[in-house]
């Protein structure tokens, strides 16, 4: 059962403190970027622009998943797709548009913004999964502003993702965000359509989703978009589930934008009931193992337990099995009196890589390998004990 907060006057939303955060997902749909049938404006894009800018400035970690690409490819052709082309006018309009919308967020920075196209196959894939999280690491570390949007260009009905505000959660959780900021078209979530009930009241915080909350979402409420309030919801969810809280806001409203500059903010918090740490240890335990297993020695197993260190090839003495980067494997402690499972971890090497470059320092795996995908074997971030 879910936990609503309607002790603010029945017309407006309180003013919030912001949940402490040092690596936020923004999210921007696209009836904020787009002018109805008119391509992409900066009418709105501007004052977002500003607090991601005055963020990085600050020392904190911003990345933005931004719609806008369909309909900028809408308003730079002519003759509009055929009836019945629906998934291949989609793909041939998100291909025009695509430049446009990252255009339209790089002229706001001096810094580079970095473009990045995912599908949902992109992210059930565990090797195109660490793939994703470690080239979005990697652009954070250089001082980019990554810019997400589905790759629309080649999604099918079975693989794509659906929408934005879904594609932003998944999104969190791939780079353990500490909050998931969605700004949208209206000031937050209320009890009915605000547009036209008059007697809906704001949700100021909703601990948890369900029918009843989900109920209080409606339909896509402009013509650009591709969802509602109700998908913004099921996305909370999704974050939630990795114990990420989600912000509602209204995107067009300046002071409420100024507000998010200051720590504070005027919307809907759904919050997420557990911590990040929870929700990801918890995932770690319930992803079926590969059959296989990384050996280690006695010190790799102490800098495990009692350091929280990731497993580094130094201390990996063999590999058991087949098994494929990412796949999820059994981490096992070599003692005289026996082998013995100490931890489990989704493991960045396949099993012959890793029997390649047992015992040998990190610095060495290009060397060995004629590749790397970084120095440790299993992050301690995909690392929970047994």
């Amino acid at each position: 059962m879910s936990a609503v907060d309607l002790s603010a006057a029945s017309s407006a939303f309180i003013e919030q403190d912001l949940p402490p955060w040092r690596r936020a997902v923004l999210k921007v749909g696209s009836s904020l970027l787009a002018e109805e049938g008119a391509g992409l404006s900066s009418r709105h894009a501007l004052a977002l622009a500003q607090f991601v800018a005055a963020s990085i400035a600050d020392g904190r970690e911003v990345v933005l998943v931004s719609s806008g690409a369909v309909a900028a490819g809408r308003a730079l052709v002519a003759r509009q797709p055929a009836a019945g082309a629906a998934m291949a006018a989609r793909q041939a309009l998100a291909a025009l548009g695509q430049a446009q919308m990252v255009a339209l967020w790089q002229r706001f920075f001096d810094r580079p913004v970095a473009q990045v196209l995912l599908t949902h196959d992109d992210l059930r894939n565990r090797r195109r999964y660490l793939n994703a999280r470690a080239t979005l690491m990697e652009l954070l570390r250089l001082g980019t502003l990554p810019v997400i949007n589905e790759n629309d260009t080649v999604s099918v009905d079975e693989l794509k993702l659906g929408d934005n505000d879904n594609l932003a959660a998944i999104v969190a959780a791939l780079v353990d965000a500490d909050v998931l900021l969605i700004a949208t078209d209206i000031d937050g979530l209320y009890t009915a359509n605000p547009r036209v009930d008059a007697g809906a009241r704001p949700v100021n915080e909703l601990l948890g989703i369900s029918a009843e909350s989900l109920a209080m979402g409606g339909d896509a409420g402009s013509a650009s978009g591709t969802g509602g309030m109700r998908t913004k919801l099921q996305a909370a969810a999704r974050a939630a589930g990795a114990g990420i809280d989600t912000i509602l806001f209204n995107g067009r409203d300046a002071d409420t934008i100024r507000l998010l500059g200051h720590g504070r903010f005027r919307g809907t918090r759904l919050r997420a009931g557990q911590s990040r740490l929870a929700a990801r240890k918890h995932w770690l335990q319930q992803v079926p193992m590969a059959s296989g297993a990384i050996i280690i020695d006695a010190g790799a197993a102490t800098a495990l337990a009692a350091k929280g260190a990731s497993l580094l090839p130094g201390g990996v003495v063999a590999a058991s099995g087949d098994f494929a980067r990412g796949d999820m494997v059994g981490i096992i402690l070599r003692e005289a009196a026996g082998d013995r499972r100490i931890a489990r971890g989704l493991s960045q090497y396949s099993a012959s890589d890793i029997r390649r470059i047992a015992g040998r320092h990190s610095r060495d795996i290009d060397a060995v390998l004629g590749y790397n995908y970084g120095g440790n074997v299993v992050h301690r971030d995909d690392l929970v004990m047994a």
